[in-house]
Order: structure tokens, then sequence, then C-alpha cells
């Protein structure tokens, strides 16, 4: 749902017109691309226009686009006082909505499913078949209060997107007396479907379940009337990330860029531990609260974020092109998603050029399928080569070795800075379980693995440690991760059953850990092998394996070890596992053995 809170814009021309002349076609600041934040321009009041294939062609020379519409109606006539009628203009292309369906292409059919979810499909439209969306007799009640101009003036418009808009108001009475908000007014005449309603209903449990975090946009409360819902926040005054990526020359120092990354991830480390995932994350909606260089930064916009558990899966496709992950084209993502996303606004702050382009959605999405992202052009060979990797640790295709926030946080690019506090990280519990019900023998090579790691790594893992609360021995039970969960969780950790997963987790019986098995527990081997350099790190786990850890092994054992099945032809599958020489595991399979593998990997081979 693409309805933001912002501050006012200077007309456009006035704005990004020189900009455009000053930058190639190549770069991310043109208005096809990234554009202002305030909304895309909708022609008719039901179908909001997505540009792609019929978007103009931009001239080579100056990167402007052709007879761009610098001023576009508001499509929705405004009840406030002083609204402007035209304050929307671009904003980025494409804001996608999808239901689960096989499509032979992730771009295909795209306007039509976004008219779909929302109910604005025309009587002349071709019809995608995907069950039935429409219902009759949608309840629109929320069961919010009805007392809002009780409690707030309403003032200027100061931001609109496709299905609604945001306005400014002040409070009359109680704690916000006197006080600015920004109220974000929804019309229930676009909640057409089902789905639409939920989008609602969800953004606001998430909104009040999360406010309280420094790096996120605080909830107030909830009204609705008749005609509209309406949610309370704060008023974030000093503009979009986007705004000062474009008054800073399309790009920020190294410094400055840390300081907008350390925020982005501390708000995302909290939001994927309660078992939120934003899955619209861009710079237009990050805001500064006020215009102060060094103002905090807040997230806005949970209007598309959704639950999901470490073990799921989400598979509708939503998200704005530019930063849309390859796992999400593919529909089944999870947390990882908005790492990938955070990626390309990192690669953005760092040289003010977009990761991947193309002049259609089309093309947008099979350059994040398939290309990857040049750092070999200026600014890329004189920047650090602890930012190029911290960026290429994010922006890899294979969402399993891509950093968490948590992680990132402790990145050698970000470590130290400022005394940043690194949160508890889920990933930390899926990967013990796993190593609970794992093989002794995988226990010992994962050990091995454990003492090869960096410094960087080891820092990580012992934050980690500390945050689940060790006695006095220096040792954590699965006690402690049932307690480390109920001490940060909030009413998301609830919704998202999240809690239902750590209680499993905590459910299985289990010696303690002391720090140097935790490490080894705590290992995720995807990750280590998004690491340049991974074989090598690998060969020395394997000598010290060697030495501590190998020794004669049958084949029948190994297959018993990992579980495999009668049925499957352990001789023919295993045999490179084993030298022939002394019976012992080989390097081969001990990076398998790593993985964790299964039979039915086995069954498949």
């Amino acid at each position: 749902m693409e309805i933001k809170q912002n501050s006012k814009k200077k007309p456009m021309r006035e704005k990004e017109a020189r900009f455009f002349q000053e930058l190639p076609a190549e770069k991310f600041l043109g208005s096809d691309t990234m554009g202002i934040c305030q909304g895309k321009p909708i022609a008719n009041p039901e179908t909001p226009i997505i540009s792609g294939e019929n978007e103009p062609p931009l001239n080579t020379q100056t990167g402007k686009s052709s007879n761009f519409p610098f001023y576009s109606p508001s499509p929705l006539p405004s009840a406030f006082k002083n609204s402007p009628a035209n304050s929307s203009v671009n904003s980025t292309p494409l804001r996608i909505f999808k239901r689960p369906f096989p499509p032979p292409s992730p771009a295909k059919h795209i306007r039509a499913l976004l008219a779909r979810r929302h109910g604005s499909v025309k009587p002349n439209e071709a019809s995608i078949p995907e069950g039935n969306e429409f219902e009759v007799g949608l309840d629109k009640n929320f069961g919010y209060s009805k007392q809002l101009i009780a409690n707030y003036d309403l003032g200027d418009e100061v931001g609109r997107g496709h299905f609604g808009y945001t306005c400014s108001a002040k409070g009359k009475k109680g704690s916000l007396k006197g006080q600015d908000v920004a109220v974000k007014v929804i019309p229930k005449s676009k909640m057409t479907t089902a789905i639409a309603i939920e989008d609602v209903r969800r953004e606001v449990k998430i909104l009040r379940a999360l406010t309280g975090h420094k790096n996120l946009v605080q909830f107030h409360d909830a009204y609705e009337d008749e005609d509209n819902v309406y949610v309370v926040m704060e008023l974030c005054k000093g503009g979009e990330l986007l705004d000062r990526i474009l008054s800073r020359g399309g790009k920020y120092p190294e410094e400055d860029a840390k300081a907008v990354m350390v925020q982005i991830l501390c708000v995302v480390a909290y939001c994927h531990f309660q078992g939120v995932v934003h899955r619209d994350l861009k710079p237009e909606n990050f805001l500064f609260t006020c215009k102060d260089e060094h103002s905090p930064l807040k997230a806005i916009d949970f209007g598309l974020s959704d639950y999901v558990k470490p073990d799921e899966r989400l598979n509708d496709i939503v998200g704005s092109a530019y930063y849309v992950a390859p796992e999400v084209l593919h529909r089944s993502y999870g947390t990882e998603a908005d790492m990938w996303s955070i990626g390309v606004i990192a690669y953005i702050l760092l040289c003010g050029s977009r990761p991947f382009w193309a002049r259609t959605e089309s093309g947008i999405f099979r350059a994040v399928l398939k290309a990857d992202p040049s750092f070999d052009e200026a600014p890329w060979p004189s920047l650090s080569p602890d930012a190029v990797d911290f960026v290429k640790r994010l922006l890899n295709k294979d969402y399993r070795k891509r950093l968490t926030a948590a992680q990132a946080l402790c990145h050698p690019w970000l470590a130290n800075y400022h005394d940043v506090k690194i949160p508890l990280d889920m990933i930390v519990y899926k990967v013990v379980k796993a190593y609970i019900c794992s093989s002794s023998l995988r226990k010992a090579a994962l050990g091995a693995v454990a003492k090869t790691l960096t410094i960087p790594q080891l820092a990580y893992l012992r934050e980690q440690f500390t945050l689940l609360g060790p006695n006095k021995s220096g040792f954590i039970s699965l006690q402690n991760f049932k307690s480390a969960l109920t001490k940060n969780s909030t009413d998301a950790i609830k919704d998202s059953r999240v809690l239902d997963y750590v209680n499993m987790v905590g459910s299985l019986q289990y010696r303690k850990f002391d720090f140097e098995e935790f490490c080894a527990a705590a290992i995720s081997v995807h990750q280590l092998e998004g690491m340049e350099g991974w074989e090598q790190h690998a060969r020395r786990a394997y000598e010290l394996f060697e030495k501590d850890g190998n020794r004669p092994i049958m084949i029948e054992e190994l297959a018993s070890e990992l579980g495999l099945s009668p049925s499957v032809p352990v001789h023919v599958v295993l045999q490179d596992w084993i030298r022939h020489s002394d019976g012992k595991l080989s390097f081969l399979g001990f990076v398998r053995l790593l993985h964790g593998v299964s039979s039915r990997a086995f069954q498949k081979a």
C-alpha cells in the first residue's frame, strides 16, 4: 500500500532537473527510476499507473525523460485545509502485489494483479484466474476509536500514495496536547477486497507492537469512521533519505554512509527478531526526524509488512522493483529479502548508481535474477575493501549466504561504530536447532570449523552468547534461549508465531553449551561459503579435523550417522566421501557433512 508520511517537496523542476542533466542515464537519480517519495501519479482514481514497458525513453545525453509529467492531478480530493491539488509526483516504480500463481515471467500481469488486489479491475479488463478474491459484504469495521476529530486538529497534506495520503495534525488533549503528529488516511472505498482490508489491519497491528524502537516511526493510535481509517504517528520533519542523497550529489562519503546503514540495520534487526519482514525497504521509506545533519533516521510504511517464522517462506511477490530480492521473484523468501534491499541501498549510498538497471520492469527483474552488480567502476576502486565486501555480502543472490542484520552490524566495515549495541539474532536459534539434531560426526566437523573463525566472527558469536545470559560457570542451556526471547519480545512475536518456534527449540533435550561448543553450534556454513577464500578456510578446518576428529569410518557407519534409509544406494553416493587409502573422511566428504545432508538430498542425487 503506497502511502507514506513525508515532508513537502520543492517543485521537481527546481529540485531535480539539474541532476538529470549532470548524471548519465545509467545513474540512479533519473526521474524514471527512484523518483520523489510522495507517490506515483495516478491517471485514474481506481487504477495506478505502472511505469515500465510504456515509459518514455531517456535522453542519453541529459538523462532526462522526454515529455516527463512534472505534475499530475491528485487522485483524491482532500478533506483537509490547505491541501494542494497537485502535490503528487513520481515515486519509485514499481510497487508489486501478487497472489501466488505461476506466471511464465516474474513481471507478467503485474498491472492487472495490482488492480485485482485492491478491487479496481475494469469490466473490459482481462481477468487472471487466481481464485475468488472479491467477496460480497466485506466487513470494514476495524474496531478502532471513532474520536479522531475530538482528539486532533487536522492540517495540511504532507504525502500521498496510491491508496491514501498523510496529513499533519496537532493533538488537542491528553499526552499529545499541542504536539504535532502525522495522520495517515486510508480510504475505505479503496478496500474492495479482503486482501486490502487485511493489509491495513496488519499494518496497524505491526506498528502498535513494534513502536518504541528509536529508529522506527512511533505509533500513537488508530481511528476510523465510515469513510476512512486513520493511523496517528510521529511526525518526521526532516524529509526522506532519498532527499538527502539528492542534496549530497547522489552519494555519501563512507563515514556518513556508515551512520545511515547502522540505523537501518538496527531497526531491521529489531523487526526480524520479532518475526516481521518489512518487504519494501528503500530510501523513500526512511525519514529524518528533523532537518539537522545528524538527525535520527526512522523506518516508515509497514503497509506491505508481514509475519514470518524462521522455518517458513512467503510466496507473494511484493515490493519495489529496484530493491526486490531474487528469491522474492522466485516466490520463496523470508527476512533475508530485506537484507538484499539494504544491500541495494548501501550500493546507492556509496556510489550513486543502482546495482541493477533496465528501462522496463521485466528488464529490472532479469537483471536482479541474472546480472552481477559492478564494483569495477569509480568510485568502488577508491573505497575501502571492507565497504566493498559489506555490500557484496548483502547482494549475494543465494539468500542463505547473505548476512543477517545483526551480523552486518558486526561486519568489519561497521565494527566499533559509536559503540553499536548488537541485538539478539534469530538465525542463532535456527542453526543451533540444526546442530542439536545433527550427528556426532557433523558436530565434530563444525567444531573444527569453529576453531578457524576470524576475530569479527568470534566477536559476533560472543555478543550472541552474552545476550543469551550464561550462568556464572559460563554455560547456557536451551532454557536460556526461551528466556532471552521473552526478555526481548513484543506482541509481534506472538502474531508471527516465532514464540512457537522457540518453544519447540527449547523443548529439545540437550546438555549445556560452553562458549566453545556454542561457536560450533551457531555457525552458518552457507554464510561462511559466501566469504572470499572459503575453500582455504575449509581446508584449514579439515586439517584440524584430521588431527582431532577424523578416524577410519565405514560407509555403513557414515550412512547411519547421516540417517540414510536402507533404500538409498549408499555405496554409490558415499564412496567419494571416504578415502580409499585409510577409510577416513575425505575433504569433499568433510565439506558436504558440514551442510547437514539429509536422506532426501541423497534421494534427489
